[in-house]
């Protein structure tokens, strides 16, 4: 069967090559956008997921991490006296401007961690340390954001809300969502955003080793009023969620999607159809010797799965140079074992659907015609 598969497809090369390429394009279409997803979605949810080891607690109207609003540093220490609550971390996480020596300017989240465990604080640093905050008018950005930052380099100077700071050091690959981060001391990111020193933007709770996480939040959520306390994970998952309901990503995405998935469909449908009514003759051969229309199918579906294998292959080959080429400007992510075997399985649909359309003349074919002049 995959000989004879084989031979047909080897016979008609150019609607051969046809195939191959409606299911690689295919392919490399739906990688391309669902990476380009899934680096959006984690830049949306990366603050919590970076830090979801702790409990998150947050003004009770608040879910998204990436708009949080400011509440009372008082119930700091009445969430500390919480039984299974070992320590309470206050964060600030609020909008600036920056400036720059030539002229370009920059939006930028101020997330501001307290010394000297610097929890929510930067991650992945790639020049300097956390402890470089401490320096007077030190904040750390991201390697990947010198471009957008105006080029700064390692100990340039700067403003942001038109007060005088310079650059303590670099993460790598710690990218946000809509704006770049720029981390510093609590201090300095409630003075470069005029939050009150009695205000804080959310505080990461960490329990003690022997307490429920399910149980901590509870005692908080019945216990403090004004405020939610929320699992990181969760926290996270309903981040995006907002984000995506807000926004007309997951729209602009989606339908992208399926129409790579369409023109996939379309493409190899039009190209196996084409190529049977071209061969007509030779299936109705294989009829009149005796192959039964279940053959014909078996045969078509072969073909098919030549395409989708050969097609995947390619197809993911160039989707991960794709990931790669961008990950070195800083748009990085990974595509979930699940997501790869399901990029196989779209492409198996959409080389079985495209076939129906073969088949269904083939099938149709009755052996005489091929003796007919």
């Amino acid at each position: 069967m995959l000989l004879t598969a084989l031979k047909f497809i080897w016979y008609d090369k150019p609607k051969s090559i046809g195939a191959l390429a409606g299911t690689l394009i295919s392919v490399f279409l739906i990688g391309q956008q669902s990476g380009i997803f899934i680096f959006l979605t984690n830049g949306m949810g990366t603050l919590v997921r970076n830090n979801s080891a702790y409990i998150w607690v947050v003004d009770s109207k608040t879910t998204n991490v990436n708009a949080l609003s400011t509440i009372d540093m008082r119930l700091c220490r009445e969430i500390e006296s919480i039984k299974g609550v070992k320590k309470a971390y206050p964060l600030v996480v609020a909008g600036g401007s920056a400036k720059f020596n030539n002229g370009k300017s920059a939006g930028m989240n101020i997330i501001g961690s307290q010394a000297p465990y610097f929890v929510g604080g930067p991650w992945a640093m790639d020049k300097g340390t956390k402890e470089d905050m401490l320096k007077e008018g030190a904040i750390i950005t991201d390697f990947f954001d010198t471009k957008a930052l105006g080029d700064v380099a390692l100990g340039d100077n700067f403003e942001i809300n038109n007060k005088k700071m310079f650059l303590a050091g670099q993460t790598k690959g710690v990218r946000g969502f809509g704006a770049v981060y720029g981390f510093t001391t609590i201090e300095r990111a409630r003075y470069l955003t005029k939050i009150s020193p009695n205000k804080a933007s959310a505080f990461l709770i960490e329990k003690d080793p022997n307490a429920s996480e399910d149980e901590v939040i509870a005692r908080i959520n019945a216990s403090i009023t004004g405020v939610k306390a929320w699992k990181g994970e969760d926290f996270e998952r309903v981040t995006v969620a907002t984000v995506l309901g807000s926004t007309g990503i997951a729209i602009s995405i989606g339908t992208l999607l399926i129409f790579a998935v369409i023109s996939g469909f379309v493409i190899i449908g039009l190209t196996l159809y084409s190529s049977a009514t071209d061969r007509i003759k030779d299936y109705g051969t294989l009829k009149a010797i005796g192959a039964t229309n279940g053959y014909i199918r078996r045969l078509i579906l072969t073909q098919a799965s030549v395409f989708a294998i050969v097609g995947f292959a390619i197809g993911y080959a160039l989707m991960e140079a794709f990931r790669n080429g961008i990950a070195n400007a800083g748009t990085i992510f990974e595509y979930p074992l699940w997501l790869k075997i399901s990029f196989f399985f779209i492409t198996l649909i959409i080389a079985f659907g495209g076939s129906l359309f073969a088949i269904q003349k083939i099938t149709s074919v009755e052996p005489a015609q091929v003796f007919r002049a």
